[in-house]
């Protein structure tokens, strides 16, 4: 067995370990906290928002924050199929943007 499969078991067997110990909720209270505050000051840097239209505006800021990294993971999966099988994608650089536009597009409407 390699040394990555290894160290990539035994750190696996302590993750499972300490959340058989300890809530998980508790553990990452700290990095929720810090990821929520990226988006909230994103949004309204001055603090000058109300409460209400502060958090919508950084649920929307969140919610974009995940799309754009999903379509950048169907980009690259789009990219790597093209590349194992470049006779199916001749034009795969150029539509790909295109194609993962228009996903996202009829994503976002439904």
């Amino acid at each position: 067995m390699g040394e990555c499969t290894l160290r990539t078991l035994q750190a696996r067997a302590a993750a499972h370990r300490l959340h058989s110990q300890r809530d998980s909720r508790e553990l990452t209270s700290a990095a929720r906290a810090g990821f929520e505050r990226r988006f909230l000051e994103e949004v309204d840097p001055e603090g000058l928002l109300p409460e209400s239209e502060r958090l919508r505006r950084a649920a929307q800021a969140r919610a974009a924050y995940f799309v754009e990294l999903a379509l950048k993971s169907a980009k690259a999966r789009h990219l790597r199929a093209a590349a194992r099988t470049p006779w199916r994608y001749a034009d795969a650089e150029a539509d790909t943007s295109e194609t993962i536009a228009s996903a996202a597009a009829s994503h976002a409407k439904s």
